[in-house]
């Protein structure tokens, strides 16, 4: 059997999300921007799309735009804040452990000669809030801190982290990637004193290739690109009208019942963390426990042994995880993220990701973890690494 535990690089799509959106590539194929017929019929579903996904995220009056992805849509953040505020300041505050669509968005500022202030994070991934407290200042004009940790699943007091800056300095805007907590942690931008929220579809069973940039209707931005007219005015070019009724239909499904999905998401979590401790040796846990971590990740160690073999040979076995995050699964070096909890590097090369969705079984799991032990100790047999 197959066991597909990547979700957090990406997802199945949903049956149903293909056919709302099969319509929309032959029938409904207009340009929104247009107002005959078929024109306003594409309008009309991607309006429909933005106050839904807006809904979901506790934003009564955000102004929704499109992209091609959470990538996109935090680089549009970051820069297009940078850009509209450039005489207010020149200071950036964001984390070590963040997403490298956040990290290289800040290292690319740096160099143009921005300041920016890389908080640290404790073992399991919670920022220094006195820290945090301690750097907010007249000009910083922006912060921008992951909800949940993608490839720990840690989840920041995101609450604490907006009374914070805006106590300081309410000027400040606050963004939040949460593409890693969208359709499995509760998230509300007002509550949060979250200015603008990246997310994106292909992580909750929608198609890959749409994201969204969420922003309070307050905020001002402005384009990074520039080119043909859409219905953004921060962003040019034709929407992707299939993959954004897609997205909406992800989010529909997603949210229906969502306390019960998401307690079945976290029993099966909490089967993988506690047999994998009771039933194999040397292995360390990354990230917080219980309510304070994501229900669908588990970051193990093994140690003695290469995180990438261990992918490879459970691959073999009809089994798909990760190594590091989700980003940087090409690189060679320790993930940043363990490097940043204090792992050791030799430890954090053994590290692999489970992430979980709906869509999996307990069957899944319990294949996983009748096959895991025997990789392990297979490889650990080959390995030279002892401890």
């Amino acid at each position: 059997m197959r066991a597909y535990l990547d979700n957090g690089n990406t997802t199945p799509v949903d049956k149903r999300v293909v056919e709302a959106m099969k319509p929309y590539f032959t029938e409904k194929f207009g340009h929104p921007l247009f107002i005959y017929s078929e024109g306003k019929e594409a309008n009309e579903a991607v309006e429909n799309a933005s106050e839904y996904i807006a809904s979901t995220v506790g934003s009564r009056d955000g102004v929704v735009t499109f992209t091609s992805g959470v990538t996109e849509a935090s680089d549009l953040a970051l820069r297009g804040a940078v850009r509209a505020r450039k005489n207010e300041g020149n200071h950036i505050i964001t984390s070590e452990i963040e997403n490298p669509s956040v990290l290289r968005v800040c290292e690319e500022l740096e160099k143009r000669g921005f300041e920016v202030d890389y908080l640290g994070v404790d073992e399991k991934g919670f920022i220094d809030l006195e820290e945090l407290k301690s750097l907010v200042r007249g000009e910083t004009i922006l912060v921008s801190i992951a909800h949940v940790s993608d490839e720990i699943g840690t989840i920041e007091p995101i609450k604490d982290i907006g009374e914070i800056i805006k106590d300081k300095n309410p000027s400040t805007y606050f963004h939040a990637d949460i593409a890693a907590s969208y359709g499995r942690v509760p998230f509300d931008m007002e509550k949060a004193k979250v200015d603008m929220v990246s997310l994106g579809a292909h992580l909750i069973h929608g198609p890959k290739g749409v994201g969204a940039l969420i922003a309070g209707d307050k905020i001002e931005l402005e384009p990074v690109n520039y080119g043909y007219l859409s219905l953004s005015k921060i962003r040019p070019g034709t929407e992707n009208v299939p993959g954004i009724v897609g997205f909406k239909k992800a989010a529909e499904v997603s949210f229906e019942d969502f306390d019960s999905k998401v307690e079945r998401i976290r029993s099966l979590r909490d089967k993988l963390i506690s047999k994998i401790e009771s039933t194999i040796s040397k292995t360390v846990l990354h990230g917080a426990r219980g309510d304070q971590r994501s229900p669908a990740n588990v970051n193990f160690s093994f140690k003695n042994i290469e995180g990438e073999s261990i992918m490879m040979h459970l691959d073999m076995r009809g089994i798909s995880v990760a190594t590091g995050s989700a980003c940087a699964t090409r690189k060679l070096e320790p993930s940043h993220v363990l490097t940043a909890i204090g792992v050791d590097p030799v430890v954090a090369h053994g590290a692999i990701r489970f992430t979980l969705s709906r869509m999996n079984t307990e069957e899944e799991i319990d294949y996983t973890l009748e096959v895991l032990p025997k990789v392990v100790k297979k490889l650990r047999k080959m390995s030279p690494m002892k401890s």
